[in-house]
């Protein structure tokens, strides 16, 4: 099934904005990103200079959908925790609702355990905002009343027809 496109007002951004931003200072994290299970980044946060995110967002969703795989394989519907333990830099991934993951790039300074702690607050809110936004796509996309949202598979299939 196709995902509805999710569109995201300026206060939304500010509100997931604001709780990476938090995040970033109570887990003593290097960096946080915000990434959709498509590859796209949604927000980041920290003291990360030169790195490429868009390559980090677009191998991150990589990373969640080749375990997804493998959970499906041992009989789970997915891995809703990485962890990936560097040398000088850790990082921690979540799920964060349906599409949405969550990067925590942290070094010595921190630890695993106050990762864990303060991301399962934040994801909860960021859950919650996410949800937000979602509804109000939605709702958007019902009022817009879009010629594309009346056409059926059906309807392209006898298009295509002989």
């Amino acid at each position: 099934m196709l995902e509805s496109q999710l569109v995201m007002r300026e206060d939304d951004f500010t509100r997931i904005q604001t709780v990476i931003e938090r995040l970033t200072r109570d887990a003593n994290a290097k960096g946080i990103y915000i990434v959709d299970k498509a590859g796209q980044l949604i927000a980041e946060a920290g003291e990360m200079q030169g790195i490429d995110s868009t390559s980090l967002a677009s191998l991150t969703a990589g990373c969640i959908a080749a375990t997804g795989g493998l959970a499906k394989i041992v009989g789970e519907e997915e891995f809703p925790i990485h962890f990936h333990q560097g040398q000088r830099d850790n990082l921690h991934i979540t799920l964060v609702g349906e599409r949405m993951i969550l990067v925590v790039v942290f070094d010595e300074r921190s630890s695993l355990g106050l990762v864990r702690l303060r991301v399962k607050k934040a994801g909860a809110e960021l859950a919650r905002i996410f949800e937000d936004v979602k509804k109000k796509s939605e709702a958007d996309a019902a009022a817009s009343g879009s010629p594309f949202a009346e056409i059926t598979d059906d309807d392209i299939d006898n298009l295509f027809s002989d």
